[in-house]
């Protein structure tokens, strides 16, 4: 069993203990061959704390392979992604699982900060603009809110969904999977579509992108592709180093 299938067991599974001194309920196993046996919480964080130098071993030797540095994404947004991604997949909620998606609200709008990943080959396929909410702030998005009417984006993991044909042309929609964070998503009609307040066309005459009503919307001649390719069931992160989201997403934190 993989440390994400028991990460996923024990954030569902409840723990009940009885009797005194060092008696305690055996309540897992990682794997067969090591036959190690989770006792209490304090063996618990040590798997956890295990668990967590692999995966970062695991985003840097996926970081460099791909080359990630180079098209401006940072180690630690790809980490938090590969965290979360894994988690989903293990637990049956990405089905689409060789697309990986990324926006990273770190960089300024006028970077391309939307990046779509094949996890199977191990490249990025596609590395494009994205808007923020206009309420997110200006060049860089510093707010965020699951709100409706706040003009703002969400931060968290979604996963993908149906295309469909809006006032913005081809859009779609994306379901998202955080409680407090994003799970309004649907509520507030937040989706992927094209927009002309994006991309180089717009850069050359204003010297931010346009903004959104939080939707994380993409230059227009590009939003086909992208839509095509992660479209039915992949995952979506929208990062952000926001204390409040890191230290509390559920689906980083099992």
């Amino acid at each position: 069993m993989s440390f994400g299938a028991l990460l996923c067991i024990l954030a569902v599974s409840p723990v009940n203990s009885t009797g005194t001194g060092n008696e305690a309920k055996e309540i897992g196993v990682v794997n067969a061959s090591t036959a190690l046996v989770v006792r209490d919480t304090a063996t618990t964080k040590e798997i956890t704390k295990s668990a967590a130098a692999m995966l970062a071993e695991e985003a840097l030797d996926l970081y460099n392979v791909m080359n990630l540095k180079k098209v401006g994404l940072s180690i630690k947004a790809f980490e938090y992604a590969l965290k979360g991604y894994k988690n989903l997949v293990e637990c049956g909620k990405v089905m689409k699982n060789e697309v990986l998606s990324i926006c990273d609200f770190s960089q300024s709008s006028r970077r391309k900060r939307f990046y779509v990943i094949d996890m199977a080959e191990k490249k990025v396929l596609i590395n494009t603009w994205v808007a923020h909410g206009r309420n997110s702030g200006g060049e860089y998005a510093r707010s965020f809110s699951n709100s409706p009417e706040s003009h703002k984006s969400s931060l968290g993991f979604y996963v993908t969904r149906y295309t469909y044909y809006g006032s913005h042309g081809l859009a779609l929609k994306i379901e998202g999977l955080e409680k407090s964070f994003n799970d309004k998503a649907d509520e507030r009609n937040i989706v992927i579509h094209g927009s002309n307040y994006v991309g180089d066309n717009f850069l050359s005459r204003s010297p931010i992108n346009g903004r959104s009503f939080g939707c994380p919307a993409l230059p227009q001649k590009e939003t086909g592709k992208v839509i095509e390719t992660i479209k039915d069931g992949s995952c979506l992160f929208i990062y952000h180093p926001s204390k409040n989201y890191i230290q509390k997403s559920k689906v980083l934190n099992g």
